[in-house]
């Protein structure tokens, strides 16, 4: 038998280490080639390492959370004979995905079905220990309305458990609550941990503003009704967010100022040309951000397609580095949640952030005469370090024209 070391490979542009975000193997496992056997998480993504040979996993080196250096040994195999590994030939498949997020730990089912008791005479003594007697004063339980499954009709922990979940007149009375005192432990590490960072980093370093508008969409949803009954079968169904796509590309082209990057060390703006809407997008692992590029460049359908294409491989784990990078601003939907309100923390090093809020039908006053119009609102946060409060302001306003009156959004 020989041993390989196997060392962390050059994962390419320019990373020097990664975090460990899941082994998919233990010491003593037989692997064989191609195998996934380590989980890394750089600064550009999420890269599943396969195994470079057959052979028996003698020692790995790490543990999630902590850091790993391209050429640092991380793995020892058993091997027939023994032969070097050069890492520069190993196929690593990138996977552009989330982090696993921490596995729940699983908790047993306490049964709802009472063990055998034995049947109390009336009158007769209350057979249990201090414990559960103390256990029972606690929960608000009558020991004495409960039959003992114990030695001697004693009653037990067991006994108390299956009485409350199965529903006996105290439990079904609502009368007591329990008090909880249990804790579980949740490492921040992989994606979890480069949110944290960016958030962090983002909060910190720029000075956020925010600013809030209503919308009225009653136009723009009888437009967007229309469109939809009318599509053709290649065309997707649309939503509002292609719309505001749209309306973005004007309203930057007029506020250029807002579709920007602050390079904080570089003290400088660069300002694009080019409209790439980020699209926040929750999922299963956490929050991404994959890009819609040259939205000016393309009419409503293809935006919307775009947008279903990189959200939809964001969410099931397949999107690649192009789409999750070289955005200019983001968009932020809160969907059906809706609320009146919200702070979004701008995507660093962008300048700006929207947040949309769902549409509802809200009465307001036209002309002194109450009517029934369709609402949305708008949440936005600018960097006030190069976006001053009239700038971001005068953006939103010029959305707010643009949605209201949608015609002029394709003029």
């Amino acid at each position: 038998m020989g041993e390989i070391e196997f060392r962390l490979p050059d994962i390419g542009e320019g990373v020097v280490e990664g975090e460990i975000v899941i082994w998919h193997v233990k010491e003593g496992d037989v692997v064989k080639e191609d195998d996934p056997i380590l989980d890394v998480m750089t600064d550009k993504a999420t890269v599943t390492i396969p195994s470079p040979t057959d052979g028996k996993i003698k020692t790995i080196q790490g543990k999630a959370g902590e850091m790993l250096k391209v050429g640092q040994v991380c793995i020892v195999f058993e091997v027939e004979g023994g032969h070097s590994i050069d890492n520069s030939e190993e196929k690593i498949e990138e996977v552009i995905e989330q982090k696993e997020q921490p596995k729940e730990i699983k908790k047993e089912p306490i049964s709802t079905n009472k063990p055998a008791q034995q049947i109390r005479k009336k009158g007769e003594r209350v057979m249990a220990s201090p414990a559960v007697r103390k256990k029972a004063r606690e929960k608000g339980i009558d020991l004495a309305s409960i039959n003992g499954s114990g030695p001697g009709g004693r009653i037990t922990h067991l006994d108390l458990d299956s009485w409350k979940d199965a529903g006996s007149p105290v439990a079904a009375a609502g009368i007591t609550r329990t008090a909880l005192s249990g804790t579980k432990e949740i490492p921040v590490i992989g994606l979890r941990r480069k949110i944290a960072e960016q958030m962090s980093k983002s909060y910190s370093n720029i000075a956020h503003f925010s600013y809030f508008e209503e919308v009225d969409v009653t136009n723009l949803e009888e437009l967007r009704v229309y469109l939809n009954k009318n599509r053709s079968e290649s065309q997707p169904k649309l939503t509002y967010l292609p719309f505001i796509m749209q309306a973005l590309v004007k309203a930057l082209s007029e506020h250029p100022q807002c579709n920007a990057h602050y390079m904080d060390e570089e003290e400088k703006v660069i300002q694009f040309e080019a409209i790439n809407l980020g699209i926040a997008t929750q999922t299963d692992k956490g929050l991404f951000v994959p890009v819609v590029k040259n939205v000016e460049a393309q009419d409503i359908w293809e935006s919307a397609n775009e947008m279903i294409r990189v959200s939809s491989a964001a969410r099931d784990g397949k999107a690649t580095m192009n789409d999750l990078q070289g955005s200019t601003f983001t968009i932020t939907s809160l969907g059906k949640m809706g609320g009146l309100g919200a702070t979004p923390i701008i995507n660093h090093p962008e300048v700006g952030i929207l947040g949309v809020h769902n549409a509802k039908e809200t009465p307001v006053v036209i002309d002194g005469r109450i009517e029934i119009r369709r609402i949305m609102r708008l949440s936005s946060s600018w960097d006030h370090r190069v976006v001053d409060g009239w700038d971001g302001a005068m953006l939103v306003q010029t959305l707010k024209n643009l949605l209201e009156h949608p015609a002029t959004i394709f003029m």
